[in-house]
């Protein structure tokens, strides 16, 4: 037997070692070193990890662990307005320190239109659960089986909210735990709303303040924001359904152009003046448009 050789008396001290209530989540390298700290050694690493795979118990252990993948959201294509609504809930910072008020958004995924809005002075479920209410009863939704998406938040996941869109007939979609981009809609909104050149950066006075700015800010997006990602019709236009018009306008008018002086176009075509197509709420890699649920 050679020198280096372990006795099955040696195998059986590192397996017992290694499946003790001490040691039996611990990666080998722990175990090594917090019996070196006692003054004790029973193998080297590399031998713990032979002797484990010999007897198959080499699943990855502690740190070593691999991580486990959050599942994929579910994925929902909206081709028409009020199929699918995404809400969030963002700081509006006062003017006195530590004191915050609370924009509540509910966005129209397909146009990208605000439809539903309040500003609290708290976060609230039975708040939020209001606010859904009065927004599908004035887009023409109540009892419409929407989907409403939304992160893992307090108030998102709250029992007033629950209630409500089972009343309702609301559909819940949530993020995945602990992923950040699962909404990136309404991220982006906010994005929008925080950056624009009327966002006071010293905080807002009072909440009287704080909703006619929003107010404001909201019929400016809705209403004059010609948005990047609609192909820079504003979402009431595509709201509306007045997209594919505008463009169509648009297309002839660059061809008009393009007519009267071509040499301006080197490249021979004009700027896309398509609508965008479906919006797809966390679209999965792979997944064929047809795959992804439609919602009715």
């Amino acid at each position: 037997m050679p020198a280096n050789k372990l006795s099955d008396e040696d195998e059986q001290e590192i397996l017992n070692t290694c499946q003790s209530a001490e040691f039996a989540d611990m990666p080998a390298a722990f175990i090594v070193n917090t019996l070196l700290d006692r003054g004790e050694y029973i193998a080297s690493e590399s031998t713990i990890h032979r002797v484990l795979r010999k007897h198959e118990q080499n699943a990855k252990r502690g740190n070593e662990q691999t991580h486990r993948k959050s599942p994929l959201p579910d994925t929902f294509t909206a081709t028409k307005p009020g199929q699918v609504l995404t809400w969030d809930i963002t700081y509006m910072p006062s003017q006195t320190k530590g004191v915050f008020y609370y924009l509540y958004m509910i966005q129209d995924l397909y146009s990208r239109k605000a439809v539903g809005f309040e500003v609290y002075s708290v976060e609230s479920g039975e708040l939020a659960a209001s606010l859904l209410e009065r927004t599908l009863l004035s887009e023409g939704l109540y009892h419409g089986n929407v989907v409403l998406h939304s992160d893992n938040g307090a108030a998102m996941k709250s029992q007033a909210m629950y209630v409500k869109m089972e009343e309702l007939g609301v559909l819940k979609s949530h993020s995945r735990a602990r992923v950040s981009n699962d909404n990136p809609f309404i991220e982006s909104f906010f994005h929008t709303l925080k950056y624009h050149r009327t966002w006071p950066k010293k905080g807002f006075k009072t909440i009287t303040d704080a909703r006619e700015w929003a107010g404001e800010f909201i019929h400016w997006y809705n209403h004059i924001h010609k948005h990047s990602k609609l192909n820079y019709v504003t979402p009431n236009e595509r709201h509306l359904g007045l997209d594919q018009a505008i463009l169509a306008k648009r297309e002839r008018r660059l061809m008009e152009a393009k007519g009267k002086h071509p040499e301006r176009w080197i490249q021979g075509k004009i700027r896309n003046c398509e609508p965008v197509p479906p919006t797809t709420l966390n679209p999965k890699k792979l997944v064929k448009p047809e795959a992804a649920k439609i919602a009715a």
